[in-house]
């Protein structure tokens, strides 16, 4: 039985029986959306090979580019903590946004006035259909917390996310925090 229902702005924390998933092993996403067709999230603490420079050249800077879910890997998404600066933005929930003008984004990265710790970018998203996310809450295959990061959640980009997680859930998660990413490796 699921004891918290799912909301936007909610964090999943992969249990450990998806280990050896390639999409979501070791995975803390944030819920961009939750309703009645579906939901929509990104994945905090995969942080891929590339920053923005490397997909758009014209842009100078140095911004982490995170694996977000495996669908639409070829679209690039983001959530920020600025919308009064990003038009046309989507609240999450506590401070926290997702989308909005992405040519705004770009002239505001170029002028400086977006810095890293406000806006993280994602290739792709992760996505359930109805009632898709209940039924896998239903097999033990996610946990559900509130965001008690608030806003200070995109501070969290290392992938030793999950492990802070799993320690901090106790128990049996402890034991698992220290697990191999890939069991086959024990």
């Amino acid at each position: 039985m699921i004891e918290v229902k799912p909301e936007k702005g909610h964090l999943l924390i992969a249990e450990p029986s998806i280990i050896g998933d390639s999409s979501f092993n070791r995975s803390v996403i944030l819920l961009a959306d939750y309703n009645k067709d579906g939901s929509v999230g990104f994945i905090l603490n995969k942080p891929l090979e590339y920053t923005l420079s490397d997909l758009i050249p014209e842009i100078n800077v140095e911004f982490k580019i995170y694996n977000g879910g495996p669908v639409e890997q070829d679209n690039l998404y983001f959530i920020h903590t600025i919308p009064d600066l990003i038009p046309n933005s989507v609240e999450i929930s506590n401070g926290i946004f997702w989308a909005g003008d992405f040519n705004e984004v770009i002239q505001l990265i170029e002028t400086k006035k977006i810095t890293k710790k406000d806006i993280r970018f994602f290739l792709g998203y992760s996505g359930w259909e109805a009632n898709q996310l209940e039924n896998e809450l239903e097999a033990n295959s996610w946990v559900l917390l509130k965001n008690k990061y608030k806003t200070s959640i995109l501070k969290n980009d290392d992938e030793a996310f999950w492990k802070k997680k799993m320690l901090e859930l106790g128990g049996n998660y402890s034991i698992w925090s220290n697990a191999p990413e890939n069991p086959s490796y024990n």
